[in-house]
C-alpha cells in the first residue's frame, strides 16, 4: 500500500511540472494554419513574429498566460511589424478551438 500511495504523489507532483498539453495537437497546427499564424510564426525559428517556442518561454509560470494569449487572438490588438503597426490577425476558429491553440503554443 505504501509504494502505491508514494506512486501517486509521484505522478501528481509530475502532473504539476510538466506543460500543460493541447488536446489535439494536430487540430491546433491546422488552426494555426488556417488562420495565417504561420506566415509570421514558427514553432522553433523567429520570423515576422516571435516563435511560438519564445511565446511560451515569455508566458511560463504566468497563472493568466492562457487567458492573455486567447485575447489577443481573438481581439486583433494593435502590434509592430518591421516599424509599422498593424492589426494582428484573429485566429479563425471557435473558442475551443482558440483554447485549444493557445494550449498548443504553452507547450513549445
Amino acid at each position: 500500500m505504501k509504494t502505491l500511495s508514494i506512486l501517486a504523489l509521484s505522478c501528481t507532483a509530475l502532473c504539476l511540472v510538466l506543460p500543460a498539453r493541447a488536446a489535439d495537437a494536430d487540430a491546433a497546427q491546422a488552426l494555426a494554419k488556417k488562420s495565417a499564424c504561420m506566415k509570421c510564426h514558427s514553432v522553433s525559428a523567429k520570423k515576422e513574429g516571435p516563435s511560438f517556442k519564445e511565446v511560451a518561454a515569455k508566458y511560463k509560470g504566468q497563472s493568466d498566460a492562457e487567458a492573455k494569449l486567447v485575447t489577443h487572438l481573438t481581439t486583433a490588438p494593435t502590434i509592430k511589424v518591421g516599424g509599422a503597426e498593424e492589426k494582428h490577425t484573429n485566429a479563425k476558429g471557435s473558442e475551443a478551438e482558440v483554447k485549444n491553440l493557445v494550449q498548443w503554443i504553452l507547450a513549445q
